[in-house]
């Protein structure tokens, strides 16, 4: 009974005790298969990515364009300005007059325009921080007399740490989802790019594959197996 097993065919053994096998086609069409799938999957894999990195950055696109948020003007890089340049970076002053629609600018915004104006609002206490202060000295207002020589004072303090804490929350709030949405498009991008690494594996495996077909398949190959010589 014949095996289905390829055979590799012996042609001839050198004084060097070396041994030439000629690879028979059954053995090189599978080689062939196993490129071709290859070359199906990285394809595959690399037209999933560049659909999903660039839905990913379309979205982002489109969610921060529908917010309508723009940089301050370039009239404002002056001293006292809203980009003031002794305040803030050249990478936000490069952006001036600029609506914010990728995910690299949001990023700027958040943290270079947002973040070192919410610096200034309670001396760099964080929306959490006021907040504490702002309920511990409610606490203190209500067993406080009214006729307290320092209840107004502490009256004014509170409406202002309340002024800071809206103002905190609302800033610290649209930080987040800016830094959310850099995250998210910094996702998209790094995909599209590992989708280009595929594409052009799979170019690579297919350029083999056609070699293999084309060239290879002209000649036989011969493999060159070492083999120990008895003393």
């Amino acid at each position: 009974m014949k095996s289905s097993r390829p055979e590799l065919k012996q042609i001839n053994l050198s004084q060097k005790g070396q041994e030439e096998i000629v690879m028979n086609s059954a053995i090189r069409w599978r080689i062939v298969s196993l490129q071709a799938v290859i070359v199906v999957v990285l394809a595959a894999a690399a037209g999933f990515a560049f659909m999903q990195g660039s839905f990913v950055t379309s979205q982002v696109r489109d969610e921060l364009t529908a917010q309508q948020i723009f940089f301050p003007g370039t009239d404002q890089v002056t001293p006292g300005g809203a980009l003031d340049p002794a305040k803030f970076q050249q990478e936000i002053r490069d952006q001036a007059g600029n609506q914010v629609t990728d995910g690299n600018q949001a990023r700027i915004y958040a943290n270079d325009f947002i973040g070192v104006h919410l610096q200034g609002v309670a001396g760099g206490k964080t929306y959490a921080q006021v907040s504490s202060q702002a309920s511990a000295l409610s606490k203190q207002i209500g067993v406080t007399p009214k006729d307290d020589p320092n209840y107004a004072a502490m009256q004014a303090q509170l409406t202002t740490l309340n002024a800071q804490k809206t103002t905190l929350f609302q800033g610290e709030t649209l930080r987040g989802m800016l830094l959310n949405s850099y995250g998210w498009w910094t996702i998209g991008t790094y995909t599209t790019f590992a989708a280009i690494g595929l594409l052009l594996a799979s170019i690579a495996v297919l350029g083999a594959l056609m070699f293999e077909l084309v060239v290879a398949a002209r000649r036989p190959a011969r493999i060159k197996v070492a083999q120990q010589v008895a003393a």
